[in-house]
């Protein structure tokens, strides 16, 4: 046991024997665009009845001048202090596989000491996939599929999955860093990103959410019911339709993003021009002029 983390007292301060456990994480603080990847954490730890298993040291992890405690004042008695902290939980699906979910806030400093203790107890509790959620605003239209993004040290596992994959050099969180810390252990690792439309970044999106937990059962090989985040999806699907229809402009600049998407999708890589042989607008432009539009009309509702 280490002197990093704190294991559950109904656990009697020792690691439970588990079979094949799936491991995935989220951790607040890092890019998560509609909160989609935390709302499908939240999902996660409902669905499989998660409880704590460990919580990792905050003084070690955790830089509380950036990341300050809550009080809880009732009528001025200071009844406690919350002081979050990265911490696993565990849980079953419902084909009882276990899954474990490390989440909280993203650790501020000694990444490459919390990384080597998170490979360290995945080797020790079986982990064999970990899982990453995320996602990122994309000029896309919220009437096409969302589409879904992975990471991986391992080059051979990630051309086996049917997701985007990018070429670019960005600043990276903690879960890229666990990405390599396990998969320096041959436990396979990827990170996958929901592509969320610039215009409801400010609002939540429960189809990106549902994007993702369908990718950790299709990925993870997790059995989970998932019908009330899809309900959710309809119905902001049925929500943004209707607001965008009201300004004939707007819809017609919906239909750009969409054109933009299915070139794009289409395999040819060719982008279509937009009505009367314009040239389209970049995704920027048009996602700005939507998000204005559909952020207005969200203080009315």
């Amino acid at each position: 046991m280490s002197d990093a983390y704190r294991i559950a007292p109904q656990f009697g301060n020792t690691l439970p024997r588990l079979s094949d456990p799936l491991l995935v994480v989220m951790f607040s603080g890092w890019i998560d665009t509609s909160v989609a990847a935390g709302n499908a954490m939240e999902s996660l730890i409902s669905e499989t009845g998660a409880t704590m298993l460990l919580e990792f040291d905050t003084d070690l992890f955790v830089d509380y001048r950036a990341r300050r405690p809550t009080m809880e004042l009732r009528e001025g008695v200071n009844t406690k202090l919350d002081w979050s902290a990265p911490h696993l939980m565990i849980g079953h699906d419902v084909n009882h596989r276990d899954v474990l979910l490390l989440t909280g806030p993203e650790p501020d400093s000694r990444w490459k000491q919390f990384a080597n203790e998170v490979a360290t107890l995945s080797t020790t509790l079986g982990v064999r996939r970990m899982l990453g959620l995320g996602a990122y605003p994309v000029a896309t239209p919220h009437t096409r599929a969302v589409q879904i993004s992975c990471t991986s040290p391992n080059a051979p596992l990630i051309q086996t999955l049917p997701y985007i994959k990018s070429s670019l050099d960005v600043p990276a969180g903690m879960e890229a860093a666990l990405e390599h810390a396990l998969h320096d252990q041959s436990i396979d690792a990827l990170g996958l990103w929901a592509q969320v439309p610039h215009y409801v970044a400010s609002m939540a999106y429960p189809p990106a959410s549902a994007a993702l937990l369908g990718a950790v059962c299709d990925v993870g090989g997790l059995t989970l019911d998932i019908s009330g985040i899809l309900e959710q999806a309809v119905v902001q699907r049925e929500r943004l339709d209707q607001l965008v229809r009201t300004n004939p402009e707007h819809a017609a600049m919906l239909t750009q993003l969409e054109i933009a998407f299915d070139a794009e999708h289409s395999g040819n890589g060719i982008l279509t021009t937009g009505f009367g042989g314009v040239p389209l607008p970049s995704g920027d432009e048009l996602a700005a002029e939507l998000e204005k539009f559909l952020r207005e009309n969200h203080k009315d509702s």
